[in-house]
């Protein structure tokens, strides 16, 4: 019972990285084959070595997990960015083309 539950958390942790892997193939795929190694080292019974070799390779697929979503944001904040001094120049623009209209409304209101 005790084999059934690591193996699951491992397959587990192993699935949930699977996104990432599509994108950094070498790197988070080394690590979820480490995952896989370990688990098939307790499943014949070598339960320390398969133990440490699962716990190395769920960190370094945390690790590699974590550098591929920094990087993700990373490039999203960098296309995300053209659009921002869009909003602000259309704010911009929109706030002095306020101020042209009201000193236009008050200049037409004391010259008559």
């Amino acid at each position: 019972m005790r084999m059934f539950a690591v193996l699951f958390v491992t397959v587990v942790l192993a699935w949930s990285v699977l996104p990432a892997a599509a994108a950094d193939d070498s790197k988070v795929n080394a690590a979820t084959r480490q995952v896989e190694s370990g688990a098939k080292k307790i499943g014949k019974g070598k339960i320390g070595e398969g133990v440490e070799e699962t716990a190395k390779g769920i960190g370094n697929t945390a690790v590699e997990g974590a550098k591929f979503t920094g990087e993700k944001l990373r490039e999203s904040g960098q296309a995300a960015e053209p659009q921002a001094k869009s909003a602000w120049s259309n704010a911009r623009d929109g706030a002095i083309a306020f101020g042209y209209s009201v000193k236009n409304f008050f200049q037409r209101l004391f010259t008559n």
